[in-house]
């Protein structure tokens, strides 16, 4: 067997998106299994809508989800260049080839003579097919047209028959070319379009599987009509069902974050997110879900990837990101967390401390930028209550509370947790006809502005004396 190379084309007309991540994670995924090649090539054709901060973007995304490519455009290869846009003149060729041995020709037809045989097939209520009048043209008719000012597209002559080939991930699929007609393989200004430009540059990176997504399976049998007139191998292709949004519509921005960058700036943490992302479509064997990089390298195969649309569940997306965040050792969690903890003086803190705070608020969090919010009381001297913290500090029992909290709060031990969380316990039932909940909501209420939050203990301990005493006092209005 020839060796496995495979791609990802991204176009840089916008940031990655998940879908296209999704592609070169099982691009990934495969290469890496059968110890081949994975490739990253940039189709930037449409150099109008193409854009370097798109470029970076990719390159970024990609490296964060740890898929690093085999070859590409910044680290070069046998088979480069790997930007579509430094390739016009091979794509010139190609298509000159094509003409020459009679598979494609010049087409002079006008946008207004296109649109009138649209309008006629929509009259008669067939489905538009190019005429291919300008298949048979003459050298003089061609000079004709041009000194009118035409400028030619290329078109490619498709041929009418049955075309059938087995898709590894759909099974069998079977096409009738005489339903696509003639198409253009290069526009009237010298840019290839898509499907003539995918081919040529799949034939000469020698690719041998060709992954992406199912809105691609249309464009297949044009890909392999021109591979066969150019008289190379066809690599096997594989489409993968679309990623769909819970409600089943295609999944857009009014869903929420659709590209990988927005994923991981806002606190999904890159290894859960590739975890969840080769879990749209494709099935562990063992059933097991989260699983490294590594361990879904060994485990993948192209037969367990479902040829139906996936669902893009966010509430899975930050179960698994929860679970990952409480699985980092805290000064791993800590290093990832500090860019969402900023806007705080961390003077006020050792290390150890912050690292401390981190791991007291972890437990709930499934994004890392919920941290910010989650740390709040921890900073400052003084802390702002919400309207449920300010109702328990308003009740008629609060003082009392708080009172015996201020003698408490001179007991402590803060470097010794045990010691604290004996003494809260004891606290917490010294009071006849006070609930042992109201107790704990009112001394929280004091300390963090707020009735949830990181175990009490561990706020006290990490607030330190000083501290503990301002908030309390300021609560009893001292």
């Amino acid at each position: 067997m020839s060796e496995v190379r495979v791609r990802i084309a991204p176009s840089p007309s916008g940031n990655l998106h998940v879908g296209t991540a999704r592609t070169a994670l099982f691009n990934y995924l495969f290469a890496k299994k059968a110890g081949g090649k994975f490739v990253l090539r940039v189709e930037d054709t449409d150099l109008e809508r193409s854009n370097e901060a798109y470029i970076k973007n990719i390159f970024d995304s990609l490296k964060a989800m740890g898929l690093n490519w085999d070859e590409g455009p910044d680290i070069g290869g046998p088979f480069g260049p790997y930007t579509q846009s430094e390739k016009f003149e091979t794509y010139k060729k190609y298509a000159q080839k094509l003409i020459d041995e009679g598979y494609a020709y010049e087409c002079y037809c006008t946008q207004e003579e296109l649109e009138e045989e649209k309008q006629t097939a929509i009259n008669e209520k067939k489905a538009y097919i190019y005429s291919g009048k300008c298949r048979e043209l003459t050298e003089s008719q061609k000079t004709k047209y041009k000194r009118e000012g035409r400028k030619p597209v290329i078109r490619f002559k498709m041929p009418s028959k049955i075309m059938k080939f087995k898709d590894l991930i759909k099974g069998e699929l079977e096409f009738n070319t005489a339903l696509m007609g003639d198409f253009v393989i290069m526009k009237s200004n010298g840019t290839p379009t898509y499907n003539f430009a995918v081919v040529i540059d799949d034939m000469q990176m020698q690719m041998s599987h060709i992954i992406r997504g199912e809105d691609h399976i249309s464009n297949t049998p044009k890909q392999i009509a021109i591979y066969e007139a150019l008289g190379a191998k066809i690599p096997e292709f594989a489409h993968v069902g679309m990623i769909l949004a819970p409600d089943r519509t295609k999944l857009s921005k009014r869903h929420g974050a659709t590209a990988v960058s927005d994923f991981i700036e806002q606190g999904y943490l890159p290894e859960a997110f590739v975890n969840f992302v080769a879990l749209l479509g494709w099935t562990p064997s063992d059933g097991v879900e989260i699983k490294s990089l590594e361990e879904i390298i060994k485990d993948f195969s192209i037969e367990a990837i479902s040829p139906s649309n996936s669902i893009f569940e966010f509430d899975k997306l930050n179960w698994m990101n929860g679970q990952y965040i409480r699985s980092l050792p805290n000064e791993e969690l800590t290093k990832r967390a500090l860019k969402y903890i900023e806007k705080y003086d961390l003077t006020e803190y050792t290390k150890e401390k912050i690292e401390e705070i981190i791991a007291a608020v972890k437990e709930p969090i499934t994004v890392l930028s919920e941290i910010t919010d989650a740390v709040e009381y921890f900073f400052g001297e003084d802390v702002e209550c919400n309207v449920e913290a300010l109702d328990i500090l308003n009740a008629s029992e609060a003082k009392t509370i708080l009172s015996k909290a201020l003698n408490l709060a001179n007991q402590f031990d803060y470097n010794n947790h045990e010691q604290i969380i004996e003494k809260l316990g004891e606290f917490r039932k010294s009071f006849e006809g006070i609930k042992p909940k109201t107790v704990m909501w009112t001394l929280r209420s004091a300390l963090t502005g707020r009735l949830k939050g990181a175990d009490l203990s561990s706020i006290i301990s990490i607030l330190g004396k000083e501290k503990v005493l301002h908030r309390i006092k300021k609560a009893l209005g001292e």
